[in-house]
């Protein structure tokens, strides 16, 4: 059940024990990728897995609306990103997810994530939330779940294009693919004794791509999508079992 879409009275009846709550971020995605292409990606995820646990379960998940911005600073050289301190970032979902399960809200969460600089921040408001007894709450980066695949994950690279072209192919701006892979980086950091030192994509990467977006077409991006809905969909089902 979405979120937005419903009413108060809707969410009441629905009773649902699950909440999913996606997150992504608005910073740059290389010259043929959005500013959300985390975001979408998160909100992909989290209604695929939502859906197909419903499915398995005929039980109601509800999917809260979209955190946006995230701990992005490390883009900052692209026009249009956008970021918040960790400190805020922990905060307002911390507080998102309280006012979720207030009163007789769901007893288990899971955050679902699109954006690898949110990860720690998301660990420890998870733990701050189960440990204060809130609700169980679970991160879930959807790139990591993707079996194999999950090492070929760059920024704007093949993973990220192909879900992409998968859901929102309008989006991909097709003819800027060749600068996308000429002017991006094969790496993600500047490593020295297993120290990366850098903290901004720009000291890498001229237009903020690491991997190559032509390896990431449609049909790979649908196999991704699979794999990471039936992941969610069984973390969800872990939640609940643990929550009942």
């Amino acid at each position: 059940m979405q979120l937005a879409d419903a009413t108060w009275t809707d969410v009441r009846d629905a009773d649902a024990d699950l909440a999913v709550l996606p997150v992504g971020s608005t910073e740059g995605h290389g010259p043929h990728a959005p500013l959300g292409t985390d975001s979408l990606a998160a909100e992909a995820i989290a209604e695929a897995g939502a859906e197909a646990y419903e499915s398995e379960t005929d039980e109601s998940v509800l999917v809260g609306p979209t955190v946006p911005v995230g701990v992005s600073e490390e883009h900052r050289a692209f026009d249009g990103t956008l970021w918040v301190s960790p400190d805020t970032f922990r905060a307002y979902v911390r507080e998102t997810v309280e006012s979720l399960a207030a009163g007789d809200g769901p007893d288990g969460v899971v955050l679902v994530n699109g954006h690898g600089g949110n990860v720690d921040a998301l660990r420890e408001v998870a733990a701050r939330l189960t440990r204060d007894g809130t609700a169980l709450v679970a991160p879930f980066t959807w790139f990591n779940a993707v079996g194999e695949h999950s090492s070929d994950m760059g920024h704007a690279g093949p993973l990220e294009t192909a879900l992409l072209r998968h859901e929102h192919p309008a989006l991909v701006r097709e003819e800027r693919v060749d600068d996308a892979r000429e002017n991006g980086s094969d790496r993600w950091g500047d490593w020295v004794a297993g120290v990366n030192l850098a903290y901004d994509s720009d000291s890498f990467s001229e237009n903020g791509v690491v991997g190559d977006p032509g390896e990431g077409d449609a049909e790979r991006g649908a196999e991704l999508e699979r794999l990471a809905t039936e992941a969610l969909a069984d973390l969800l089902a872990a939640l609940d079992e643990r929550t009942d």
